[in-house]
């Protein structure tokens, strides 16, 4: 028997995926007997008149059986005697793009549904640029419906030559294209005599006996991406993973990334079972001959080059409903590392019906585009095109944690081997040392006119009186020097609170209390700001000051103006503030006065004074 087909079903909608698997699995004997009664019986009130509705083997969910569309991704698992196969049935509809991809990541195969009445569409060319973007290279285009064109062969070659223009751009290995009837059977599991001028195998015996394993090196080098750190005592440190390259034996020297130190493996556990060997895709628990610095993330590896870096270029599918834009903060998970990074600059994005690179500001959902990412950490990366595991990654929003975006690593950017940190001799610690004081940002957010600026004059003032040596930092201040060539859309905004946080953190490193006073309106960006600084040396401060009150005191008349049309982007007005969920501190302006919130705001900070 062949290895394992890991393969999926895509297309535009009602190309008739779920169907085309469930009868091939109907024709094929491949279900119980029960599950066959089950179909039979639901068919009855199905959406075919009485005939057998062979989507629902696989649409499960009632909104998915009501619509007749898929919605989630289904996967089912079945064996032939030559081959056992794990299928997965995506969705066609462009809203469910995400969970298209999600299938693809898993996939050696896949087989594009093309409607035979009407050809190649945006959505299947859509589906096969992210097939080839998540690492795919086999690919099946199954030409369905031919029943419906009453088997035309001529209309079949019409499609068939618009199928290997597309299939020009990309570098699959293999490509077979087919006539097929997913309703009528034609061609999935049986040869069809209504299409005798079609020579080529079922669908079923191609894919059977198709070739997806990779041409694995024997003598390529070892790397285990570290999943954990195994310390049941004082006795026993051992570093969990699987074996993604290459075979190891007791004794071995190997290194680890990013630190770049090396050890001897001690020992090696496959489960409870210590061996003296182990080889790709086996978890093992190595203990190495002495104490080095490793940790989840970690890469140990031999006689293989990796790359570290926190500078890179890539390509990614946008998934999430809001746009990406540049200098925007994510998690990024690469590996079993996961790190904060920011989507540094958006190169172009690729028209998904003509492959055309365009420029853009912004990425919507379900496009794809050319993208630099710098991490907030050195991490250990290589090519997707030379190592999938370490060259595949998806973005994590940092407040919803949904997942935003899924991508692959093209290279490392030069520049990044040309930017090498500097160790001073004069260190943070001595500085604050001497001037007597722990450096820390109180970082004072809320709406215009909230009574940010006031309260962190007023607090600085407190300070000051003290002997503590500070730094206030205010909006509109920044606005006429460091930032005067920032705006106030998306982007801007985005940036302009980068640039403050970085800011405040150098002035931290010189010993000083900083005190900034800015809108930040998203707290995705006060959670890079806190990245930045340091969690334990970041103080939010919400000024919960109500809109109302806000816009009454208006004591730069902004706020008319915003109402006016005369300032686009206005928080409050045009633009949304999104309320911090655990700020350290809340203070409303409008029941709390000046000298009440500085009483407040000390007795914060007490421990650091």
């Amino acid at each position: 028997m062949n290895s394992m087909l890991k393969f999926i079903t895509c297309g535009s909608v009602d190309d008739g995926k779920s169907t085309l698997i469930g009868h091939m699995l109907y024709d094929a004997k491949l279900i119980f007997a029960d599950q066959e009664k089950a179909l039979l019986l639901d068919s009855r009130v199905g959406s075919r008149n009485g005939m057998i509705d062979y989507s629902l083997l696989l649409d499960g969910l009632m909104s998915e059986r009501e619509q007749g569309i898929t919605i989630d991704v289904a996967y089912r698992f079945f064996t032939t005697d030559k081959r056992s196969f794990i299928v997965a049935d995506t969705p066609g509809h462009e809203e469910y793009t995400r969970n298209m991809a999600v299938g693809a990541s898993f996939a050696d195969l896949a087989v594009i549904l093309v409607d035979a009445t009407k050809g190649v569409l945006i959505q299947t060319k859509r589906h096969t640029r992210i097939c080839a973007l998540m690492g795919i290279r086999h690919i099946v285009f199954a030409v369905n419906k031919m029943d419906i064109i009453e088997y035309d062969k001529r209309r079949f070659e019409e499609i068939e030559l618009q199928i290997k223009k597309l299939a020009l751009e990309f570098d699959f290995q293999s490509m077979y294209i087919i006539p097929v009837s997913a309703t009528e059977g034609d061609m999935l599991t049986d040869s069809s005599t209504n299409m005798s001028w079609f020579k080529g195998e079922t669908l079923l015996s191609y894919l059977e006996n198709v070739d997806v394993t990779e041409k694995i090196d024997e003598n390529s080098g070892f790397y285990m991406p570290v999943q954990r750190v195994c310390r049941p005592d004082r006795t026993f440190r051992g570093f969990q993973g699987q074996i993604e390259s290459g075979k190891i034996s007791v004794g071995d020297e190997i290194g680890v990334l990013p630190s770049g130190e090396n050890a001897k493996i001690a020992s090696l556990l496959a489960g409870d079972k210590e061996v003296d060997k182990a080889s790709r895709g086996q978890a093992v628990t190595i203990c190495l001959d002495r104490e080095v610095d490793v940790s989840r993330g970690c890469v140990l590896y031999k006689d293989v080059s990796l790359a570290v870096g926190s500078l890179f270029d890539v390509s990614l599918l946008w998934m999430d409903d809001d746009k990406l834009i540049e200098g925007k903060n994510y998690y990024l998970k690469l590996g079993t590392k996961i790190v904060p990074a920011t989507v540094m600059k958006i190169k172009y994005k690729i028209d998904v019906n003509s492959g055309e690179h365009i420029p853009a500001e912004g990425i919507f959902k379900n496009e794809i585009a050319r993208c630099e990412i710098s991490t907030g950490a050195p991490i250990v990366f290589d090519k997707f095109k030379t190592n999938k595991e370490l060259g595949s990654f998806i973005l994590v929003d940092r407040v919803t944690n949904m997942t935003s975006a899924c991508g692959i690593v093209r290279h490392k950017l030069r520049r990044d081997d040309n930017i090498i940190a500097y160790d001073m001799d004069i260190t943070r610690e001595s500085r604050s040392a001497q001037m007597g004081q722990q450096p820390f940002t109180l970082w004072f957010t809320g709406l215009s006119g909230s009574g940010k600026s006031t309260i962190a004059n007023a607090v600085e003032k407190r300070l000051f009186s003290m002997n503590k040596y500070t730094m206030s930092l205010d909006g509109d201040n920044i606005r006429k020097g460091l930032n005067k060539n920032l705006g106030f859309k998306e982007k801007d905004r985005i940036e302009n609170i980068r640039r403050i946080a970085e800011v405040s953190k150098l002035m931290n490193d010189a010993g000083l209390i900083v005190l900034t006073s800015f809108i930040s309106p998203y707290a995705a960006d006060r959670e890079n700001a806190k990245a930045i600084i340091g969690n334990d040396n970041f103080y939010e401060i919400y000024i919960s000051t109500s809109l109302e009150e806000c816009e009454r005191r208006d004591v730069k008349g902004l706020y008319k103006k915003a109402r006016n049309g005369e300032i686009p982007n206005f928080t409050g007005v045009s633009s949304e503030y999104e309320i911090p969920d655990a700020p350290a501190l809340v203070i409303d302006t409008e029941s709390i006065d000046v000298d009440k919130a500085c009483e407040m705001i000390i007795d914060l900070i007490k421990d650091k004074l």
